[in-house]
Parts: C-alpha cells; sequence; structure tokens
C-alpha cells in the first residue's frame, strides 16, 4: 500500500468536509458547538482551495474544512484536495463527506505528495488518508507508483539518465513483472534500425533499441512504443538556449511507455504486452547527421533529413516499423514529438491522432474520467504533400511551416498499417504547479489508457 494511505477503518482518523458556498452553511451546522463557534468566528470563506482547521473540546484537532468549486461550476479539479497533503498538521484523515471524485481525490493525495529526492532531501510527509469506502487502494498504489516512476525518470538530467540509464530503468521494470528483455545497438542496430543508428551516432553515448515482452502469446497483442531520446540538442540544427534548457525530458514517451506497462503488468491485464523503446542521445559531433542526408528506414522507406532537430519521429518510424510487423490488436507511441502541438493545446492537454474513431472516443471518455485528458487531432490526409523530397520516399518534415503535429503523425503513419494506432503528442511536464502535480515531470495520457486497457482486458 503507498505509505500515504491508512486503511478504511483506520481509527482516530480526522474528518475532512469538502464545502463550497452552496453546502457550507449545512456542514457548519453539523459540527459541535465549539467547532461551530470557531467557524464563524473565523469568518471562513468555502472558495476553492481554503481550509479551516477546527479545534475540539480537548484542544486537539478535531475536524477541516476544505473548499472546492460547486458541483455546476463548467471547471472543477478533482486533484485539488492534493494541496491538503502540505497543509495539515501530521495525522490520519479521512473524507467526512464526498469531493466530487472520491477515488480521484485520494489518488491525489498520494501524488500532492511526490517529491523528486535524488539529489536533495525531500521534507516530511507525516500525513495519511483513509482510503474512501470502496476505493482501491492496490490500484491506486499502482497508479501512483506508476506516476513517480515516470516523474522520477523525466526528471533525472541527462548526465544520469542517457541511454545506458534508460535501459537499465526498462531492464528493472522488465525484471520486476518476468518480461523478457533484448537490447539491439553497434552494427546490429545500424543495419536493422538505421534511422535509430543515424539519430544518436553524433553521440558518445551509443544509441539502441530496446524490446521486452510480457504476457501469455495467445493474449491480444498491445505494443508500446516510447521515445527515448535522453537529450536533444537540435542536433547541427542546434536549438536555442532556451529551446535545450528543458531538453532532458525528451525521453519523456518513453517514461511513459514504461509507466503503462508497469500498471498493465502488474494489474496481470490479459494481454501479451510489448514495449519497444528507441534510446539516444542527439548530439553534436564530426559523427553527427546532417541536413540532406538520405537513410533508407527498416521498412525499406527512404528519408531526406530536412531538420536533425524533427530526431523523434525518426526514431520512432524504426520502432513503429518492428511494432507493426507482429500486426498487435492496438500499437500505441508516445513522444514529446512537436512544439506545434503545445501551441495548439498548452501543457497540459496532449494530442492524439488515429485513424480509429472509436479508439479516439473511448480514450477521450476515459480521459475525462480519470482527469487525464487528451485532444483528437486530425490525421488530414491531404497535408501530406507537405512531406514530398525530390530525392527521397519523403522528408523528415514538413514544408511551409504549417500544422505542424499533424505532418508529424502524417510522417509516423507512413510506417504504420494498422488502423488501430494511437500517436500520442505530449508535454511530460508541468512547467507550473498544480494540485497534485508539482513543477516538472509528468505522466500524461498513461492513466487514461490504463484505464480503457483495464476495461477491455482485466
Amino acid at each position: 500500500m503507498h505509505p500515504m494511505f491508512a486503511s478504511a477503518g483506520e481509527a482516530q482518523a480526522i474528518p475532512i468536509w469538502f464545502v463550497h458556498a452552496g453546502t457550507v452553511d449545512a456542514v457548519r451546522q453539523g459540527l459541535g458547538e465549539r467547532e461551530r463557534a470557531f467557524a464563524q468566528a473565523a469568518g471562513f470563506q468555502a472558495k476553492p482551495g481554503r481550509h479551516l482547521l477546527l479545534p475540539g473540546d480537548d484542544g486537539r484537532l478535531s475536524g477541516v474544512m476544505f473548499g472546492i468549486e460547486a458541483a455546476d461550476e463548467p471547471v472543477k479539479d478533482p486533484f485539488r484536495p492534493a494541496v491538503l497533503v502540505s497543509l495539515l498538521p501530521p495525522g490520519t484523515y479521512r473524507f467526512a463527506n464526498a469531493p466530487h471524485d472520491a477515488r480521484l481525490a485520494a489518488l491525489a493525495f498520494a501524488l500532492g505528495a511526490y517529491q523528486f529526492t535524488r539529489y536533495r532531501k525531500g521534507e516530511a510527509r507525516d500525513v495519511r488518508l483513509a482510503l474512501p469506502d470502496g476505493a482501491d487502494g492496490d490500484d491506486l498504489t499502482r497508479i501512483a507508483e506508476a506516476v513517480t516512476l515516470a516523474r522520477d525518470l523525466i526528471n533525472t538530467p541527462s548526465n544520469d539518465m542517457g541511454p545506458d540509464e534508460l535501459e537499465a530503468a526498462a531492464r528493472a521494470v522488465a525484471d520486476r513483472n518476468g518480461a523478457t528483455f533484448d537490447v539491439t545497438r553497434g552494427n546490429a542496430l545500424a543495419k536493422s534500425f538505421p534511422l535509430v543508428a543515424a539519430v544518436g551516432m553524433g553521440s558518445a553515448r551509443a544509441p539502441r533499441l530496446i524490446d521486452f515482452s510480457w504476457g501469455k502469446e495467445a493474449d491480444p497483442k498491445v505494443t508500446l512504443v516510447g521515445k527515448g531520446v535522453c537529450f536533444d540538442t537540435g542536433g547541427l540544427d542546434i536549438k536555442s538556449d532556451s529551446g535545450m534548457l528543458n531538453m532532458k525530458k525528451d525521453m519523456g514517451g518513453a517514461a511513459t511507455a514504461l509507466a503503462l506497462a508497469s500498471m498493465i503488468m502488474s494489474r496481470k491485464l490479459k494481454v501479451r504486452l510489448r514495449v519497444i523503446i528507441p534510446a539516444v542521445e542527439n548530439a553534436i559531433s564530426g559523427t553527427s547527421f546532417r541536413p540532406r542526408d538520405i537513410y533508407v528506414s527498416r521498412k525499406g522507406i527512404s528519408v531526406e533529413i530536412g531538420n536533425t532537430d524533427a530526431e523523434g519521429r525518426l526514431i520512432l518510424a524504426d520502432a513503429l516499423a518492428l511494432a507493426d510487423e507482429d500486426k498487435p490488436a492496438l500499437v500505441v507511441d508516445f513522444a514529446t514529438l512537436t512544439g506545434a502541438a503545445r501551441v495548439a493545446l498548452g501543457p497540459d492537454m496532449p494530442a492524439a491522432f488515429t485513424d480509429d474513431d472509436a479508439l479516439a472516443a473511448e480514450l477521450s471518455r476515459f480521459g475525462v474520467a480519470e482527469n487525464d485528458p487528451v485532444w483528437r487531432l486530425p490525421l488530414w490526409r491531404p497535408y501530406e504533400a507537405m512531406l514530398e523530397s525530390k530525392v527521397a520516399d519523403l522528408n523528415n518534415v514538413g514544408s511551409g511551416g504549417y500544422a505542424g503535429s499533424v505532418t508529424a503523425a502524417l510522417f509516423l503513419r507512413r510506417f504504420v498499417t494498422s488502423k488501430s494506432w494511437l500517436h500520442l503528442d505530449l508535454f511530460a511536464w508541468t512547467p507550473s504547479a498544480k494540485p497534485g502535480r508539482p513543477e516538472g515531470g509528468e505522466l500524461q495520457t498513461a492513466r487514461a489508457l490504463y484505464a480503457l486497457l483495464a476495461a477491455r482486458y482485466a
């Protein structure tokens, strides 16, 4: 069980009342005389995020009032209770009444306790939550641990998170769950995955392709592909200093795939799971790949390099070609791929691309239910003309400067034949802290997909 959780029946748990302007008076009337008088004297206003600690007759804390949005508010944050983790004094607490979603509020407690402590000590968080009735503590723990895994991987700087270390992290996830593990590197990589080798050949840290499988061969095949660019300078088309600053997170797609795989395997979903991670560093040296170079991909499609800073789609192309050869029931790739997706949808809303309308609708529904939203953008085929090359089958960047996230998705589409392919262009980062989401690396889309897969294959 996650250290933030206590058993549902734990004695002496301090009640938390969730209130808004329409309910605060009724809750106040249900309090004891001392608590009611104190709340009145304190002038507590039931605004979202406000809290009031209520003293009891013995001088101890008898309860907490916490403001949330009214039920009819158009925008509600089900993770808002996470802020209580840093506001409450030590103790074990329980929900005295229902927040908007008790399960998500409990998960928010665990997510709000996250601290990245690899390089400095964290603050003591001696607060626990008695799980609400009906909440599955094991599953909430599984999800919270996966979020922690992804955040830790993304937050780790690239000097300690290169291809070697990413491989070690993937191996640890695989070994923990009894998966079979394989890595391709060196001459074998150049022969079988030429685009992965090309992107990584400028770095002193060798590129590789990580590939592990789990589950029964007879079960439906689900393949996850994660972009593992451990640092992206942009290559010879070098990024600006501000553009390069957070490029340790460019392996966020790989971290997402590993987090989702961890949840799937821990839950023992009835799938044949495969995880493929091309792991590289896009560095600058005398051996870096160059603009106008041409490489023939694993699929046999020749690619002209229009920009070395569009490296993520190159390594994904080879990885997706491998995934497609297995003819899985579902292929999902995760990638911190384009700034265009962030311009269109901002940091909190990953872009989803698929030709499978039913899959898109299902993902959207679970995204809302799990507070892990995605937004579908079109695979607009007329834009494929932007990827034309005069000397190769296609260019790795679109001409004209328009629809960058769409053309990137269309590039990847050339390497997959399955209709049930889902491409997720995510940010994997929280630029300013929100309840349950501290500033830094973030797991996006995986909780929604986990819920979707659990509904299908549990």
